[in-house]
């Protein structure tokens, strides 16, 4: 193959080697990677913004797409993940019973940072200094060992490039403070996962954001063109949202404690969503003054209440002067989302700029404009609470897709709508989107087997036989206190209850070893994937299920590996 080098992200010496970022591509010219394909999407959602500024006799050379990705990530002990096999080989644990205290008192995300995660903060803020990442803001997540990183925005392919600088980095930094960083989407059962929020907006050459709504949004018909392209490109390629997120990690997280379903949907706020209605019904929109929030009589100054509102449940937020995308793992790469929003969004913008250029009056035709886009496209708009049940139902009321796993929704990528889509405007060949089907389901089903494999050898080379012992020392002493005519009911009795699950166990172990054997015999990698998402995954939860069951029973010398306890609160100087 070739590589070429992308002038617009400029080289860097890590390891006292010359770095540069390149385009990567074949023999005969299909791209290889994902920044050539990021590249294509910046150049069209460029000129598709140009071509709809020039309606307001607005001249720029270029628009940009930016973006400023949230990192999150756990910290755990090193000698502590090294005790751990499945932490290991997947980067998940795949057993472990609730600790007795996790997220509930919320005191992690509000509490101080931890003096070992500080000094790793402040190294790794130095060593991206060093690389030209703009490293910016550090803080404590939800979960006890989260924290989050995020920079200072830039362009999409320049952020794209940091974020996987950032990533390699924590890694490296954090073995200096004796620390692992774990950058799996759900590292630990029972407690928030991590994601990655995906910051985008655009913005002309000369540094102009076009999504800043204004004092008036109603009256900011360029921010108003805009806006209803997001709403026209969301709803109409939920599905390419939610495939550019998809992986076997952030499967676990999609609807778990801390993200929303996998629905895509978009939140607008309530100024916002009051302008569109004002405008679908035809009524002029005045914006409400601000409210005076007065908290003493003296001391404090008065504060100035936001005129916009937040909502952390949704998967496309609009804040403030951007879209905050936040249904992407936290050890991906950017690239995907971005392209796919790059994409959409030029397409909705060429298609609402034909209908407007050549109009008498601009701004009505805007209007005229918007209106149909939001009554052809409110039902993507919800200001709700995107983590309850009933949102479930009302999006599928609404029509909304809901695709639940990787294997479900990979292969709508090579859907003729889509391929036809990426074609068009020279994001992917055909050939370049099939064989990302391919690659992609492919790698799921080897997560999944890794999983699998892993699973079962830390049962039977570990667990089972910790299991053993305990219940031999149990019998063993029931057997001496009851020949020294002591009652033994104790011993007896939890001897033969773990017992019991250890032998549930074994079962489980034999059909999740059965099923994994069937699933990797399969052919078309549509069909493998599906089966290791059916029957390996279930048979795994099951497996895990039991395991968990009998990990609080046991005591704490024959439990082969830290428990989640020792994990989450492990880092403690």
């Amino acid at each position: 193959g070739y590589t070429a080098w992308d002038p617009t992200s400029y080289a860097f010496i890590k390891d006292d080697t010359l770095c540069i970022p390149t385009a990567f591509c074949s023999y005969t010219g299909e791209s290889l990677d994902k920044k050539t394909p990021l590249l294509r999407s910046m150049n069209v959602i460029s000129k598709a913004s140009v071509r709809a500024l020039k309606l307001f006799g607005i001249k720029t050379s270029r628009v940009q797409s930016t973006v400023g990705p949230e990192q999150e990530y756990f910290l755990v002990d090193k000698a502590l993940f090294d005790a751990r096999k499945d932490l290991v080989y997947t980067g998940r644990t795949l057993f472990g019973a609730a600790s007795p205290r996790g997220q509930e008192m919320e005191d992690h995300y509000f509490g101080m940072i931890k003096p070992r995660v500080r000094a790793f903060m402040k190294d790794l803020d130095t060593e991206l200094w060093k690389l030209g990442v703009y490293a910016k803001t550090e803080h404590n997540e939800v979960a006890p060992a989260q924290h989050e990183l995020a920079p200072i925005f830039s362009m999409t392919n320049i952020a794209t490039d940091h974020n996987q600088l950032t990533m390699e980095f924590m890694k490296k930094v954090a073995l200096r403070h004796g620390m692992v960083c774990l950058l799996h989407e759900k590292p630990f059962a029972g407690v928030n996962g991590s994601g990655k929020h995906n910051n985008w907006s655009l913005s002309t050459a000369e540094g102009k954001n076009l999504l800043s709504p204004s004092d008036n949004p109603y009256k900011n018909t360029q921010f108003l063109l805009f806006l209803a392209a997001v709403i026209k490109a969301v709803d109409e390629h939920q599905d390419l949202l939610r495939i550019s997120v998809a992986s076997a990690g952030n499967d676990h997280r999609l609807g778990a404690n801390e993200a929303p379903p996998a629905i895509v949907s978009i939140f607008l706020g309530t100024q916002l969503t009051d302008v569109l209605e004002a405008i679908s019904q035809g009524r002029v929109w005045e914006p409400k003054p601000a409210k005076a929030l007065k908290l003493s009589d003296e001391t404090v100054p008065t504060l100035m209440q936001d005129n916009t509102d937040r909502n952390r449940t949704s998967p496309f937020a609009f804040t403030g002067n951007k879209f905050e995308f936040r249904m992407l793992g936290s050890s991906a790469s950017v690239s995907g989302p971005n392209i796919m929003l790059n994409t959409i969004v030029a397409d909705a913008l060429n298609v609402l700029v034909d209908k407007i250029e050549g109009a008498d009056d601009v701004n009505e035709a805007v209007y005229a404009v918007v209106r149909d886009v939001y009554n052809a496209h409110k039902r993507i708009v919800f200001n709700g609470n995107g983590y309850s049940d009933e949102w479930v139902a009302e999006a599928a009321r609404r029509g909304l897709l809901n695709l639940k796993s990787t294997p479900e929704c990979l292969p709508l990528l090579a859907d003729p709508k889509n391929v036809e889509l990426l074609s068009k405007y020279g994001i992917f060949t055909p050939e370049e989107t099939t064989s990302r089907v391919n690659i992609l389901l492919e790698n799921y089903s080897k997560t999944i087997a890794i999983e699998a494999d892993a699973a079962l050898d830390m049962l039977y080379k570990d667990i089972l036989p910790g299991i053993e012992a305990y219940v031999s020392d149990l019998t063993k002493t029931a057997l001496r206190k009851k020949q020294a005519g002591i009652t033994a009911d104790f011993e007896s009795s939890l001897a033969g209850k773990i017992s019991d699950i250890a032998a549930e166990i074994y079962e489980r172990a034999e059909k999740l070893a059965y099923v994994k054997k069937e699933a990797g015999a399969i052919a078309c990698e549509k069909e493998k994937a599906t089966a290791y998402h059916e029957q390996v995954l279930a048979a795994m939860q099951a497996l895990r299920e039991k395991v968990d069951e009998a990990e609080p029973l046991i005591a704490q010398k024959y439990l082969t590996y830290p428990t989640y306890g020792q994990l989450l609160f492990g880092v403690n100087d």
